[in-house]
């Protein structure tokens, strides 16, 4: 049976006004928050942007979901985890920084910001799933203890995935720290010597001091490299990357793993939201105003985190002409994720489009 995923075409020259009437209006239509309760706890997953990065999905829309969560007696909350990767997202005090930053206040949302010190062990757990590379998932807590889920994505390409979308929000995006280390390990970096300036950005921003300049070129250690990516994101020469071959394939499946852990006894307690909108070569991790690779399609809700991955995927690629994310990243396939995904028992590869338009 296919899963139903609600879309409703946004275009690059509407305003903020306009798109959150939008948002509205999929909320109402969709009724993928059905399954909320009175006095339910919602945690809003999201990604609140690295510094100067403008992909985020904006709090106007965001505020739109959560006023409908609150509107059905529950309490929300927004919340997303700290990174491995050097940068304002790194530790709790300067995650709800940038959070506020970039728009995200009670006054704003309507709701809380939450967002954990997974170095503290009362914010964690560990969830035993025993799949193929993770036998025991590390999450922060408060998304096992949250009745319900709302993961709200922007759809975009990503240097290690290929793509990210709603798997991903959840998958990586709900592991501790060490969690993420789990999930990256194995995949250190490789430099392209002929690339290479040894202009020492790479060292500058490794977490673990694995890089150094020898002879005007960068030197990974891969015993020490945590690959966390940071260093690709940097460089300006497009001089260090990722065996793929070995490690792309792993890591996705590896995230899958973990978005499993996640939804374990929660399947039928997670709604996705996925904003193809500013659609960008990279994630929301990168700090600056990534440019457009695409045309804004639209925001498309569902229950079935694979369905509406699957969804956005096609309807960028369709408004593109061509697999625009293998062209950005031809060592990386995407599609992985999805197949995994729907292995595992996650959703469904299978989807009927229900488009919705302004009334």
């Amino acid at each position: 049976m296919k899963s139903k995923v609600y879309f409703i075409p946004v275009k690059e020259s509407e305003n903020i006004s306009t798109i959150a009437k939008k948002v509205k209006i999929l909320c109402k239509e969709s009724k993928v928050l059905t399954f909320i309760s009175k006095h339910d706890v919602v945690a809003v997953k999201m990604h609140f942007g690295e510094e100067d990065n403008t992909g985020f999905v904006k709090p106007e829309y965001v505020r739109i979901i959560c006023d409908g969560i609150v509107a059905k007696g529950a309490s929300a909350f927004l919340t997303d985890t700290n990174t491995l990767y050097r940068g304002q997202r790194t530790n709790s005090k300067d995650h709800l920084a940038i959070a506020a930053l970039h728009g995200f206040t009670k006054k704003a949302t309507g709701v809380e910001v939450i967002i954990p010190d997974d170095s503290r062990n009362e914010n964690t757990i560990d969830i035993e799933i025993n799949q193929k590379f993770i036998k025991t998932a590390k999450l922060v807590r408060l998304f096992i203890d949250a009745d319900a889920i709302v993961v709200v994505s922007h759809f975009k390409g990503h240097m290690m995935t290929g793509f990210g979308g709603g798997l991903k929000n959840l998958g990586m995006g709900c592991a501790t720290r060490k969690g993420k280390l789990m999930e990256h390990a194995d995949i250190a970096p490789i430099v392209y010597e002929q690339k290479c300036t040894g202009c020492g950005e790479c060292e500058k921003i490794c977490p673990t001091k694995a890089i150094r300049i020898e002879n005007h070129k960068s030197v990974i250690d891969g015993l020490k490299c945590i690959g966390c990516a940071s260093c690709i994101a940097v460089c300006p020469f497009l001089a260090i990357d990722v065996p793929w071959e070995s490690g792309g394939r792993t890591m996705q499946e590896k995230m899958i793993e973990y978005a499993l852990a996640v939804m374990e006894g929660k399947k039928e307690s997670v709604a996705f939201f996925n904003f193809a909108i500013k659609i960008t070569k990279e994630c929301d991790c990168l700090a600056k105003d990534d440019p457009r690779v695409a045309p804004d399609i639209g925001i498309l809700a569902s229950t079935d985190p694979v369905s509406i991955d699957k969804a956005s995927f096609d309807l960028v690629n369709k408004a593109c002409g061509r697999d625009i994310f293998k062209e950005l990243h031809p060592n990386r396939e995407g599609r992985r994720q999805l197949e995994y995904a729907r292995e595992l028992g996650l959703g469904n590869l299978d989807y009927e489009l229900i488009e919705l338009f302004p009334q």
